[in-house]
């Protein structure tokens, strides 16, 4: 971590203890929205990959009103607040609805609210995993692309079940089916696509999934957790979206997050299954303990009712005709973002993507040109195997003069990338996950901790005296 991770040690406090004495809360909420303030500068300008999906600071403002009504109440008493099941309830019918679970005839279809695309994808290989185990099945594995999000190595590494990668075809970046056919055995639960993958934005094959799935009698997850609440809307408008969702017979489970597309604040997403014997065998029960029967729907115990009324909010607002408003906006910025792409014969689109895109470069270090882009304010998630930059478009990307300041950085950083090819100098940018790319080895495990360590561990993190 440098100086830079921590540009307030000189400004602040740095608590490292409990005070003795209480902030005023004046003092405090002038130390919290001088941060907030600097930081929302960052992404305000349009040139930060996905992370701020709506970017409107008044549709902030109203979802904070919701949150706060309920940010103190405990969903878990529901005799104290059946608000949380009008619209926890209302939230899964309007994801399910979205998705298409009218087209499901021989099951109920239903589903879980979570904390976000890892949660969705653990409790759905939880139920996966436990509907065997009810009938008898154990030491399972689950089958997915190697492009396949690594919430679901987390939830199988955490669940106990052997997770196998299926290697995508490198021109398509999505996966081959009968590769995947061919990595299932008799103690396969279930497989995986995603729609669309995170790294490419490309939509595996789910149809065929789906039916070698139905054929083998396994479970079908699709991801959904980035494209499940704008592809549909995608389709409506015309763009080339396959089905994905519940019209497919095969498939048994989706992820989607509201947090993302659906607008709503962090923390936030739907897992939905196509019958609820799947959902209910992830349910845990302890009726025997000495502080009455307990009985959990999901991982969590207890939770703020402040997100539950915040993503409803969302839903509720901005309707259909809303979100298919901004899926217009999002879509036309990605093509002619991606335009701008393959204006260069030096950069290369990888695979067919939707609304995020990924492109690399056979001529130089495709980092180079994120070194040259991130002098210039621009923020993209960088990729491995091969070495690309992501660009997930949001909304802020649709504000007037983004694209145009796109193309005019990016010309710069072409040339730049090729002079500094010609040199023979490394880029200093690398392949990070969720954050700006810095110079790193792929198998540098060390740095990556001590990186998660300066962010839990300030004490150890920042000097003393700062």
């Amino acid at each position: 971590m440098s100086s830079t991770d921590f540009p307030y040690a000189d400004r602040f406090p740095v608590h490292r203890a409990l005070p003795e004495r209480g902030t005023p809360r004046e003092e405090v909420l002038a130390e919290v929205r001088q941060m907030a303030t600097e930081e929302d500068a960052f992404w305000e300008t349009g040139k930060c990959s996905g992370t701020m999906y709506s970017g409107d600071h008044e549709h902030y403002r109203f979802l904070t009103e919701a949150f706060g009504m309920f940010a103190h109440v405990n969903v878990l008493q529901r005799d104290m607040c059946p608000s949380a099941t009008k619209m926890e309830g209302e939230i899964i019918a309007m994801a399910l609805d979205l998705l298409h679970a009218e087209a499901v005839s021989e099951g109920t279809p239903c589903g879980l609210v979570t904390t976000g695309g890892s949660g969705s994808i653990l409790h759905a290989m939880l139920a996966y995993r436990e509907h065997a185990a009810a009938r008898g099945r154990t030491d399972v594995n689950v089958v997915k692309p190697e492009t396949g999000h690594p919430a679901f190595d987390k939830a199988c590494h955490l669940l106990g079940i052997e997770l196998r990668a299926v290697p995508v075809d490198p021109a398509t970046t999505v996966v081959d089916p009968d590769r995947v056919a061919a990595a299932i055995d008799d103690r396969t639960v279930a497989i995986v696509g995603s729609a669309c993958n995170y790294g490419y934005g490309t939509i595996d094959p789910i149809a065929a999934l789906a039916g070698l799935a139905q054929e083998r009698g396994v479970g079908m997850h699709v991801d959904g957790c980035l494209g499940g609440f704008i592809l549909p809307f995608g389709e409506e408008l015309g763009y080339d979206v396959p089905v994905f969702d519940f019209r497919l017979p095969g498939v048994t489970s989706i992820s989607a997050d509201t947090h993302k597309y659906g607008y709503a604040f962090k923390g936030s997403s739907t897992v939905l299954f196509r019958d609820t014997a799947l959902r209910d065998a992830q349910y845990f029960h302890l009726p025997g303990w000495t502080g009455g029967k307990y009985m959990s729907p999901g991982i969590e115990g207890s939770r703020s009712g402040g997100l539950l009324a915040a993503t409803w909010a969302a839903m509720v607002q901005l309707g259909r005709e809303g979100y298919r408003t901004y899926a217009a906006d999002i879509f036309d910025t990605a093509e002619a973002m991606k335009d701008v792409v393959r204006s260069y014969r030096e950069l290369r689109i990888l695979g067919s993507p939707t609304f995020c895109f990924s492109f690399t470069s056979d001529a130089f270090d495709i980092y180079h040109v994120a070194d040259c882009m991130r002098g210039r304010g621009w923020r993209f998630n960088g990729q491995q195997y091969p070495n690309a930059l992501h660009m997930a478009v949001t909304r802020p990307q649709t504000r007037p003069g983004v694209v145009d300041s796109f193309a005019v950085d990016l010309a710069e950083a072409v040339v730049y990338a090729m002079r500094k090819e010609a040199a023979g100098e490394q880029a200093f940018s690398g392949a990070i996950y969720g954050g700006v790319p810095g110079g790193m080895s792929p198998a540098a495990e060390e740095f990556i901790v001590s990186v998660m360590d300066g962010m839990l561990d300030t004490e150890l993190s920042v000097p003393p005296g700062s």
